[in-house]
């Protein structure tokens, strides 16, 4: 198992803002099990600098202060045991520990991480304006690198917002997020590049998961003994990420569901969820678009996305589409113990739910990254995809000033992509492009798991359509993502 993957975008903005003058006061902050603690540590040890690292809890304020009393004189003393008198006193208020963390700089400028902050600021509601005065009289001039993280997303957002004592104080922000499809090599060395692709369908990017799955193990084995069985942290999973953020997660549940059994838009949520109104359900969505959990997407063929009515909602957490479409329908199956039964219906699935979930991602994210080279033939405004009522395009990137714009399909079969799915992308153009294609160039791109016939080939030479297969999609994401 890999101790430290990736994170090389991370680590350089870290590393960015330590060679500011001065101290800093960093936020932190990402969904559980994304690894922010495992960051910070990796490298607050490569800069060599004295480092005091402290983790909240649920706990009383009082216990609170005397462990982050504990951590600074351990850090100040760090061949002595801890005795009462000697820390206790330190320990009265955040303000006396705050300048005590203040007085062991002493020109050193360390480092200090308050880890899980959001847990003890539940526990006393005026620690974060005391954090606040201690950072303008006193860590800000001893010249401290002051860094606060927590996996309580709203939480750490909100001290970010106007009303907040800490507002305007942080000279940096860091959300980390899930590792990219490149990091999976590391942890799945055995796999083949399209178990690692069905995997990131499954767990994505989260390293507490990735670390679960053993390549030496089939697929089948590795959801069946650490996805389905009680003993595993998977099962849970979905209840403690909304726990750790809303009192009343049970109708959040329902909306999570809902979107993760395949009800996308306003209406249809509202009615598979069981609410009364859609008033209530955009209370919801909302919601749990600040927690990060969902997203809102609109067709990339709209230019206006913030008037439009064609908004659809996605999970944003792969597992939680992985457990919302396999899991949660099928608990009946778990309770009986019948998880060989759960793992055939799963498996009948499973092609399906990595095409339209992972490789499309995976296709869009190609794409993105091809722009950024410059490597398309023009540089798009978005990339999407686009749907209606009677038409779908899997990758859409589009110009509007240029009137330029790029369809693209992906397959996940496992036989080679004939000439029929290029010339059915071509016809559905009218339907897609605005203004029904006219004064707008059209270019073409097709994404296959197997390959292509040679009378594909032969038609993407005339129509100059882009071809790519899983190899040349792996080879170039898992080379420059992460950069």
């Amino acid at each position: 198992m890999p101790d430290f993957v990736d994170r090389k975008a991370e680590l350089a903005d870290l590393n960015r803002i330590l060679e500011r003058p001065g101290g800093q006061f960093v936020i932190v902050y990402g969904r559980r099990r994304v690894g922010k603690t495992t960051l910070l540590l990796h490298w607050a040890q490569t800069t060599g600098l004295p480092t005091i690292y402290w983790v909240a809890s649920r706990n009383t304020a009082a216990s609170l202060r005397r462990s982050l009393a504990e951590a600074l004189w351990q850090h100040e003393h760090p061949d002595e045991p801890i005795t009462v008198q000697e820390y206790l006193p330190e320990a009265r208020s955040w303000r006396d520990l705050f300048r005590y963390a203040a007085r062991l700089a002493a020109g050193r400028r360390p480092i200090l991480i308050l880890d899980e902050l959001p847990y003890a600021i539940e526990a006393d509601r005026a620690l974060p304006s005391e954090l606040q005065n201690a950072w303008d009289h006193d860590l800000k001039q001893a010249g401290l690198i002051v860094i606060v993280a927590g996996s309580h997303v709203g939480m750490m957002v909100e001290m970010q917002q106007y009303h907040a004592p800490l507002y305007g104080r942080f000279t940096a922000r860091l959300p980390v997020e899930p590792l990219p499809f490149s990091a999976l090599a590391e942890f799945l060395p055995h796999y083949d590049l399209a178990q690692r692709v069905a995997v990131y369908a499954i767990l994505g990017g989260i390293p507490a998961y990735l670390e679960r799955f053993d390549s030496r193990k089939t697929i089948a084995a590795n959801v069946q003994e650490e996805i389905l069985l009680d003993t595993g942290m998977f099962r849970v999973e979905p209840f403690y990420l909304l726990s750790d953020e809303v009192r009343e997660p049970r109708n959040y549940m329902a909306v999570l569901r809902a979107i993760g059994q395949g009800n996308h838009t306003l209406e249809t949520i509202t009615l598979a969820a069981g609410f009364q109104t859609k008033q209530h359900t955009s209370t919801y969505l909302g919601r749990l678009q600040d927690l990060y959990l969902i997203f809102r997407e609109t067709p990339a063929t709209i230019r206006d996305e913030r008037r439009t009515t064609q908004g659809r909602y996605y999970l944003r957490d792969p597992y939680l589409r992985f457990y919302f479409r396999f899991i949660a329908p099928h608990e009946r199956l778990l309770e009986q113990k019948l998880i060989p039964r759960l793992w055939e219906i799963i498996n009948q699935q499973m092609r399906a739910f990595v095409g339209t979930t992972a490789f499309e991602e995976l296709c869009r994210r190609w794409l993105l990254q091809r722009a950024r080279r410059r490597a398309l033939p023009f540089l798009p405004d978005r990339v999407g995809s686009h749907w209606a009522r009677d038409v779908q395009v899997d990758v859409v990137a589009i110009r509007w000033d240029e009137r330029q714009i790029l369809l693209g399909e992906c397959k996940w079969g496992t036989k080679p992509v004939g000439r029929k799915v290029l010339a059915d992308l071509v016809a559905k153009t009218p339907k897609v492009v605005p203004d029904k294609g006219e004064g707008w160039t059209v270019h073409y791109a097709l994404f296959a798991r197997a390959g292509f016939t040679d009378a594909l080939r032969a038609l993407a030479a005339e129509q100059g359509a882009m071809l790519v297969d899983l190899e040349q999609l792996g080879r170039e994401l898992e080379g420059s993502e992460g950069a």
